[in-house]
This record gives structure tokens, C-alpha cells and sequence, in this order.
């Protein structure tokens, strides 16, 4: 899988509270365990989905319907991931347990990363995708690796910025994340939208 095929993937598994969940965290009381339990818990559940739909060979065809197949899904994916973000855009309140991630445990968070990326259904349909993908193209399990340490790059940005900028990042954090939980559906469409033109641009190019 090249870079451009797996970006929009990131993108889909990260999109919504899954990113805002990482920000929250690297802003609670014990942001250093918090964030590394939410990352190792949604690289198990990435890795299991993935290599789940490896082992039942979903998907095995020839490389041509495979490379279709796998633009279709992320196709849909990216369409779900629109629709959900605008219907839920006019929530007055996050959901119940967005609000215990400023005193969350790492338990929690691990809990939270595990379910978050391995159960939400774009996430959850993105992941069997990438493993179906693989076995369309004999491709060994390992071949997905970078997918996922891409996908909990982008997950562990909030934390890596406090370690990087120290004070001035633990000050501006705050904003960002209140900024991103009042206008996440804006930035989210708008991310969409740019790797929807590009999915479409893959599977009729």
C-alpha cells in the first residue's frame, strides 16, 4: 500500500473523538500514562481487527477488484464518517464519557483507545478492509504496519507536542482542544471532503 492510499485510511480512523479524545487526554491530570495507555490500546485493537480479516481471508481476488474493493470501502467509510459528523454537529453536550477524560485513569484510557479504534464502525470497517487487502494481494500481515504506527502517530501528536514545547504547549493545548470541541465538525468535513475527492480520483482514475 503506498502513502496516498493509506493517508485517507488514517484519516478515517482518526476523524471525530478519536482525535479529540487524544487531545483531552494530553490535557488530564496524568496525561503522560493516559495517552500512552490510549495509544497501546488502540494499536491492539488496529492490530487485531487487521489481522482478524487477514486469517478469514476476506476479500481474496485478483489485484485489479482488490485495489477497486479497497477504494469502495474507503469510499464508503469517508461517506458514513461525513454524514455522522454533520448530523452530529449540533449536540449541545459530548457524549457522558468525554466528560471523566480530565480525570481519567490509564485503565480508562486504555479501555477508551481499545473501543474507540478497534469497535467505531468507520474505524472498525477501515481496519477489516486493510487486512482484506492484504490477503488480496499475498501480502504478508506485517504489510499493514504501517497503517497502524501512522495511525498512532497521529493519535500520540497531542502528547508529542507536550514533550517536544513543554510550557508553551501545556498552555496553548487547552485552547486547541476547546477550539477542536467546539468546531471539530468544520475541520473534520473539511478533512473529508480533500481525501473523498482523492478516494474518487483512485477508483475511477
Amino acid at each position: 500500500m503506498s502513502f496516498l492510499e493509506i493517508l485517507p485510511l488514517v484519516v478515517v480512523m482518526v476523524a471525530g473523538p478519536q482525535l479529540l479524545s487524544a487531545i483531552f487526554l494530553a490535557t488530564s491530570e496524568n496525561w503522560r500514562r493516559n495517552s500512552a495507555a490510549f495509544v497501546v490500546g488502540a494499536g491492539l485493537s488496529i492490530s487485531l481487527v487487521v489481522a482478524l480479516a487477514y486469517a478469514l481471508g476476506v476479500g481474496a481476488t485478483g489485484q485489479g477488484t482488490s485495489n477497486t474493493t479497497l477504494s469502495a470501502v474507503v469510499l464508503v467509510a469517508l461517506l458514513f464518517a461525513m454524514v455522522h459528523t454533520y448530523r452530529t454537529r449540533e449536540e449541545s453536550e459530548p457524549p457522558r464519557w468525554m466528560g471523566k477524560l480530565g480525570s481519567a485513569t490509564p485503565r480508562f484510557s486504555f479501555r477508551l483507545g481499545f473501543l474507540l479504534l478497534g469497535f467505531f464502525p468507520t474505524d472498525l470497517l477501515t481496519s477489516a478492509a486493510v487486512g482484506s487487502y492484504l490477503v488480496s494481494q499475498d501480502a504478508p500481515v506485517t504489510d499493514a504496519a504501517p497503517f497502524v504506527l501512522l495511525t498512532l502517530f497521529v493519535l500520540a501528536l497531542p502528547s508529542l507536542v507536550l514533550v517536544a514545547f513543554g510550557e508553551r504547549a501545556e498552555a496553548a493545548l487547552p485552547t486547541v482542544r476547546n477550539w477542536m470541541n467546539d468546531n471539530a465538525w468544520i475541520v473534520n468535513e473539511v478533512v473529508i471532503v480533500f481525501f473523498l475527492a482523492m478516494t474518487l480520483d483512485n477508483l475511477l482514475g
